[in-house]
């Protein structure tokens, strides 16, 4: 099976969702991690979230997918308050894929994978044959069907990190909200992940360090600083000279990808682009 036929398999049960972020600030211990944050995400559209370090990125995916309460404001999944939802409900319509590791347990990576198929089971269910086939087909659209009997707390960073991906897959949700899903990757998997994302259709906001991967496969591009939204809009209209510096404290030359036409961007030196060596 081919990673574009996996997916489809995947998430054939799964329409696009929709994803509202409204006026949503958050406290944590006295401080003000968030503040009035709005975002939205159309069926189909890929949002990704960018900042420096501490701009609010992981709390507000977090407030998303209701590992922490906002103090105002809320996140409406398909139309609907997350706060108001059964936690099965929700996990129908939004799946997470978070930066902190699942736990090990002594499981498999497929043991891990099969996790997602919780939210459309009964308690104690076993996985008949339709989970089986959705499972083995999340692993495969990571390229991770060779590690689905190896112990996952035996992998490497970058494997645990394509079979929570595969896990998140298999929940066939129409939205995700996918925090840092590149990071322990190499180059071919972080362009492989993102690709796949692209292919399946599904909504998604994903928050990511790179700009260059974040402008050749957002649609559009939400900026946080300081807990709040800076702005949004196509990467051509948000990366720019501009923002760079004023938000990451950076000088960078911005240019049109000759291939593809995307914003790329070049970090400066005092005497030109930044070289290794």
């Amino acid at each position: 099976m081919t990673q574009t036929t996996a997916a489809a398999a995947v998430l054939a049960a799964a329409a696009p969702g929709t994803l509202a972020v409204e006026e949503v600030s958050v406290d944590v211990d006295g401080r003000t991690l968030v503040e009035r944050a709005s975002l939205r995400a159309a069926p189909g559209e890929v949002v990704g979230l960018v900042g420096p370090n501490g701009a609010g990125k992981s709390t507000l995916l977090r407030t998303v997918y209701r590992a922490l309460r906002p103090t105002s404001g809320r996140v409406l999944v398909d139309g609907e308050d997350v706060r108001r939802m059964s936690g099965k409900s929700l996990a129908r319509l939004l799946a997470a894929v978070l930066q902190e590791s699942a736990g090990d347990f002594g499981l498999s990576a497929y043991d891990v994978v099969a996790m997602g198929r919780t939210p459309h089971k009964r308690p104690f269910d076993g996985d008949d044959a339709d989970d089986r086939a959705v499972i083995t087909a999340a692993l495969d659209a990571l390229g991770a069907a060779g590690l689905a009997h190896a112990p996952f707390g035996g992998l490497s960073g970058g494997e645990k990190q394509r079979v929570l991906i595969a896990r998140a897959l298999a929940q066939c949700a129409g939205t995700m909200v996918l925090d840092e899903p590149t990071n322990h990757l190499d180059l071919r998997h972080q362009l492989d992940t993102l690709r796949l994302l692209r292919r399946l259709g599904v909504t998604a906001v994903v928050a990511l360090h790179d700009l260059n991967l974040a402008a050749a496969f957002c649609d559009r591009i939400c900026v946080m600083d300081g807990g709040r939204v800076v702005t949004t809009g196509s990467p051509a209209d948000v990366l720019t000279a501009e923002l760079l510096a004023d938000v990451y404290r950076v000088d960078a030359e911005v240019t049109a990808h000759p291939g593809t036409g995307v914003p790329h961007i070049t970090l400066l030196t005092g005497d030109g682009p930044l070289r290794r060596g």
